[in-house]
């Protein structure tokens, strides 16, 4: 089986980690060995999955599906330590202060050694990631192009030796529609649309990717115009100001999703879920998702 990477992003606060965990619960459902990774120094999973802990190393959440926290410096720590085989010579040379600054304020290092190790198994490059999927929780959209664009700026940086071969190797895997999808995830709102909007274009023209765009917490049920005539003859006021809310909100949602259509005709529209248990929110997303 060719091993798959799923990239997901959208603004902040659009709902795009419960989507990843949803794809990711999907994957493992279907028999594939699926990781479910985020992107920071903080685990959302973590309270979110009920876990003691989550870190570089993967936990296991359930039957082939494992969650695990990825920063930048962990990443390149893991792959130099690959290399060099001594981890005392790694904690000489990259654990000092001054390096540890370098590694900070060099451009794009931290987003190339998350990539890199993101896309190590079709590079067959670096430790071995023993997954048949990789679900990415990834930077905001404001944040994710500086994500994708790493391994292109390292390679037009670095002309010739081996990280100029590998970041042109990354930048090859990251186009590859047979090995990358990109799920770009929004609110039925104008500045989370527009966002989404600008992003896919970018990905379109400058990476030739193909996202597919989600549109969460969607109206989608069509109230007939009667019903809203009617309530509003209704002798409670918050009940009237409450349809009128309602009428004007699901226009302005499927104003948006056309919006949206324009660019992808096949945008996937997931619905408001009043659950609190993670697990019925998951079942419900992921059998909405293709």
């Amino acid at each position: 089986m060719k091993s798959e990477i799923i990239f997901v992003t959208g603004k902040g606060g659009v709902g795009k980690s419960t989507v990843a965990a949803a794809l990711a619960l999907k994957k493992a459902q279907a028999g594939q060995r699926t990781l479910l990774v985020e992107i920071g120094d903080q685990s959302f999973y973590q309270d979110y999955f009920q876990l003691p802990k989550v870190g570089f190393e993967p936990v296991k959440v359930k039957e082939n599906f494992s969650v695990a926290l990825w920063t930048g410096q962990n990443c390149l720590r893991e792959y130099i330590i690959h290399l060099i085989k001594v981890e005392t010579l790694y904690r000489l040379f990259f654990e000092n202060a001054v390096m540890k600054a370098f590694i900070n304020v060099a451009p794009a290092l931290p987003e190339l050694a998350i990539m890199g190790k993101a896309t190590s198994g079709p590079r067959h490059h670096g430790p071995p990631l023993s997954y048949d999927c990789l679900v990415v929780d990834c930077y905001a959209t404001g944040h994710f192009m500086a994500l994708m664009g790493a391994a292109e700026g390292m390679a037009m940086a670095v002309k010739f030796g081996p990280m100029g071969e590998q970041s042109r190797g990354i930048d090859k895997v990251l186009r590859d529609p047979s090995l990358c999808q990109y799920y770009l995830v929004c609110l039925p709102e104008e500045l989370p649309v527009r966002e989404s909007e600008e992003l896919y274009q970018q990905l379109k023209d400058h990476y030739g990717i193909q996202a597919k765009l989600v549109l969460n917490k969607f109206l989608e049920e069509a109230i007939p115009l009667k019903e809203y005539v009617s309530a509003q003859t209704s002798s409670f006021e918050e009940f009237r100001a409450f349809a009128e809310d309602d009428q004007r909100n699901r226009h302005y949602h499927h104003e948006m999703k056309i919006r949206l259509q324009r660019m992808d005709t096949q945008v996937q529209c997931l619905p408001t879920i009043w659950d609190h248990e993670v697990e019925k929110v998951l079942a419900q997303i992921s059998s909405r998702l293709s």
